[in-house]
């Protein structure tokens, strides 16, 4: 029954991760303007988010979620703000050559960066919620543990996806130049960006 779970939850976390988003796009820039390294660190902050929720969700805190639900305007407001100034910060970036191993200060940036941004998305937790009620899992002793089955192969599927999508664009970037490089940056800031200000359109109109 967990091995079961554990597998329903390692598809699952695959397919949340795969979808390409704002976070999908970052990582993937990061990947090929700093690294290999880089580009899955971030990758584990999204999947280290998805795992708070997740465990939000899957455990029944029903008060934790409902606070976080009740600021949703407030927490939507920041991530498309957020969203925007990393658009907007990759748009000024130079594009250098990847020289060496990345510095701790520069994995901390890309983990938290991501993370938090992950955070700000609290539709992640009725996500979860669906998850879980579809698989009839309910808030008891015995649930508990069926639930952590099912986050950690969430977790275990979506950090399996970055490492993949970074893996495969890192060895994408071997063939491009500094031209490639500026264009990749512009491409990639325009499309957060607007992901930042479709997110703050979506709040004044919603």
């Amino acid at each position: 029954m967990l091995y079961e779970l554990y597998l329903k939850g390692l598809i699952m976390g695959i397919s949340i991760a795969a979808p390409v988003g704002p976070i999908g796009v970052l990582c993937m820039q990061r990947t090929l303007a700093q690294g290999r390294v880089v580009g899955i660190v971030s990758g584990l902050g999204a999947a280290c988010a998805d795992l708070i929720y997740g465990l939000i969700a899957g455990l029944g805190l029903t008060m934790v979620s409902q606070f976080i639900l009740s600021q949703q305007s407030w927490i939507q407001l920041i991530g498309g703000v957020f969203l925007f100034y990393l658009g907007l910060k990759i748009l000024s970036a130079k594009a250098t050559p990847i020289n060496g191993t990345p510095q701790k200060s520069n994995l901390s940036s890309a983990f938290f960066t991501t993370f938090l941004q992950t955070l700000t998305n609290p539709m992640t937790i009725l996500s979860f919620a669906a998850i879980f009620a579809g698989l009839g899992i309910v808030n008891t002793h015995t649930s508990s543990i069926s639930s952590i089955t099912l986050i950690v192969g969430i977790f275990c599927g979506s950090a399996a996806w970055w490492i993949f999508l970074t893996t495969t664009v890192s060895m994408m970037s071997r063939r491009m130049n500094q031209q490639h490089m500026v264009m990749i940056n512009v491409i990639s800031g325009i499309i957060i960006c607007l992901f930042g200000m479709f997110s703050l359109i979506r709040l004044m109109i919603g």
